[in-house]
């Protein structure tokens, strides 16, 4: 629901439709949201297309009823026309009208802040708490750089672009990003707050500038570590960081050269890539073909961005 807040804060009146439990497979996880505005216009989802026509319809009716619903979507045979999910998962969805607190938690977690709000129905309690978004740093302002940011914005990253020469870091040169810095990147790296749900990408491809930056993160316990470079660029990387005390524990963890084989070459394809390494660790998946595996294609994640599960509603 978080993700949604810019456009319901923007509406007089909505109801609200999020995904509160899931069973077996399912399109999307719990947290997922759906809602309806004023007018009729819907944005969110809580399924891949299987229930969405049924929860819209049961939107309106809490949008006008103001009480709110609790409903169950189970396996449907899509052959029979009938609402539910052909994955063969179930899930609960909990619609509700929008409310002073609602409201005030929506406004909250668009500042930055952590919320957490308590929703009620049918003697059911469920708690949706929702953290700041996890930070993107890239360090290096290059067309790659523009790039990542755009698709880190895209997964929900609050991205800082930064690099020392003025000319380059400039707001319009990277339009995605929430702020662009002009100042050396060790020295910016070193006087920001960062947890293990941070992530640092290296684009600068220049010693005085990569080197200094990624002994400070390789200092940190950041949720990723990556700069770009060809394989002799990170021989003599990995060399200069030795040299700069940087144990091998701590060599690790540099993904370097970062990012997945994907084969592309241009900056948007390089950020797709380096986009799929951060997705694959953060879900503990293998980076694999699916048509190549047998195991589920839904598992639970690891815990390598926690901040970036934004969504994480309970119940009791």
């Amino acid at each position: 629901m978080r993700d949604l807040a810019p456009t319901l804060l923007s509406w007089d009146r909505f109801a609200v439709a999020s995904v509160v439990a899931v069973r077996g497979s399912a399109p999307r996880p719990a947290g997922a949201a759906m809602a309806v505005g004023p007018s009729g216009e819907v944005i969110g989802s809580v399924s891949g297309g299987c229930v969405e026509a049924e929860v819209y319809d049961l939107a309106c009716q809490v949008l006008e009823s103001g009480v709110p619903a609790l409903t169950s979507f189970g396996y449907s045979d899509d052959t029979a026309f009938a609402v539910g999910l052909t994955c063969g998962g179930s899930l609960d969805v909990l619609v509700q009208r929008d409310s002073p607190s609602l409201r005030a938690a929506l406004e909250a977690s668009a500042d930055g802040r952590p919320v957490s709000v308590r929703f009620e129905a049918e003697d059911r309690v469920f708690t949706e708490s929702w953290m700041p978004p996890p930070r993107l740093l890239v360090f290096g302002a290059i067309d790659h750089a523009a790039a990542v940011a755009e698709i880190g914005r895209f997964l929900g990253y609050h991205v800082t672009v930064c690099d020392a020469r003025p000319v380059f870091a400039t707001p319009s040169r990277f339009p995605a990003a929430h702020s662009v810095v002009v100042d050396w990147p060790h020295r910016y790296l070193a006087a920001t707050h960062t947890d293990d749900s941070t992530a640092v990408v290296v684009l600068t491809h220049d010693p005085k500038f990569d080197i200094p930056v990624l002994v400070e993160a390789l200092s940190r316990p950041l949720a990723f570590v990556g700069a770009l470079g060809s394989r002799r660029t990170h021989a003599e990387r990995l060399a200069r960081l030795r040299s700069e005390g940087v144990a091998e524990a701590s060599l690790a963890r540099l993904r370097s050269p970062v990012g997945l084989d994907l084969g592309g070459r241009s900056p948007a394809e390089t950020a797709v890539s380096i986009a799929a390494e951060l997705v694959t660790l953060r879900h503990g998946g293998t980076g694999l073909p699916l048509s190549d595996l047998t195991a589920s294609i839904h598992r639970t994640p690891a815990r390598f961005l926690l901040a970036q599960r934004n969504h994480l509603p309970t119940s009791s």
